[in-house]
């Protein structure tokens, strides 16, 4: 029995991964059961008492806060009960750890951003700060700007974590760097597709949706949309299908007996805040851009008519 404590299940993308977690472990014969810490890192703590509790044998944790979940790995590791990290950096050598490569979303985000406005006003909306995603994602942008920022051509006038990855939250956080800046905004770094929703909102209502570029992640259906429609420029697509699959089958091969290290695609990570080596399995993203939208819509990750809607005919070559 394999328990999955989820951080916030209400964003739409994790119902696409438990879906991938349900059908592994349906196939090899082993039962699914879940909490939603509803944002909680609190809730949290509890809800992996209680799946333990309930007998799961080995555990996927999407962690709300990666500090604040340590107690709970060390409980599941004093009982022997095998976790794999999800998604998100549990700095901890008792958990295992699977995601994809989120400096590379980041490096990706800044490169189509970049490529559209090599030079201007830049606001970086950045994910939550409780998520090591959110400063690996915001060093791989770095990466990538770092030589135009030295050279004065980017001029970064707006930073800013968004707490709970909160679409609301990353649209006031948008409001308030238009209006400091005068809306003298060339360009925004969104770290994932609910920042870029909020974001993007922000600068429709100043009439500038469309003429900024905004990058994203996740391939959330309505992202994939303003895509299409030109309001965003990329989502990062991480096939979470085939995250969800794999951290299933890790999930049970640990259960089951098998040494972290002899996980096929396996490798030593040491590049968290605290610089604890983790055993991990990193994952390929794709950028989605207009020119390549019939990448999501060919692999059956979104249908036609639901990124298509209500773009103009000719406008996208994936939609005609």
């Amino acid at each position: 029995m394999v328990g999955v404590s989820w951080s916030n299940f209400q964003e739409e993308r994790w119902k696409t991964d438990e879906a991938a977690i349900k059908a592994a472990l349906e196939a090899s014969g082993d039962k699914y059961i879940s909490a939603d810490a509803q944002s909680s890192a609190a809730k949290q703590l509890t809800d992996v008492e209680s799946l333990i509790a309930q007998g799961a044998n080995a555990l996927i944790v999407l962690a709300q806060d990666s500090d604040a979940i340590g107690p709970a790995i060390e409980k599941a590791a004093a009982e022997g009960i095998p976790v794999v990290g999800y998604d998100r950096l549990i700095e901890n050598p008792a958990a295992f750890y699977i995601t994809f490569d989120n400096k590379e979303v980041g490096r990706m985000q800044a490169r189509e951003v970049f490529k559209v406005k090599p030079e201007g006003n830049y606001v970086f909306i950045k994910g939550n700060s409780a998520d090591p995603n959110a400063d690996f994602l915001f060093a791989g942008q770095m990466e990538v700007l770092k030589e135009a920022i030295d050279a004065g051509k980017i001029k970064n006038v707006g930073e800013a974590y968004t707490d709970g990855w909160k679409p609301e939250n990353a649209q006031k956080n948008m409001e308030q760097f238009l209006t400091a800046n005068d809306n003298k905004v060339d360009a925004v770094v969104a770290s994932n597709d609910g920042t870029a929703g909020g974001a993007i909102a922000a600068l429709s209502a100043q009439g500038l949706a469309g003429s900024v570029p905004v990058s994203g992640q996740d391939a959330d259906f309505a992202a994939l949309n303003r895509v299409a429609l030109g309001t965003q420029t990329v989502s990062v697509w991480k096939d979470s299908r085939e995250l969800g699959k794999r951290a299933a089958e890790i999930a049970v091969e640990l259960a089951g007996g098998k040494k972290m290290t002899e996980i096929e695609g396996v490798t030593a990570f040491a590049g968290g805040p605290k610089g604890v080596e983790m055993q991990s399995v990193f994952l390929a993203p794709l950028p989605i851009t207009k020119d390549n939208l019939n990448v999501v819509i060919d692999a059956g990750w979104i249908a036609k008519e639901a990124a298509c809607q209500g773009v103009t005919a000719g406008s996208v070559a994936a939609c005609d």
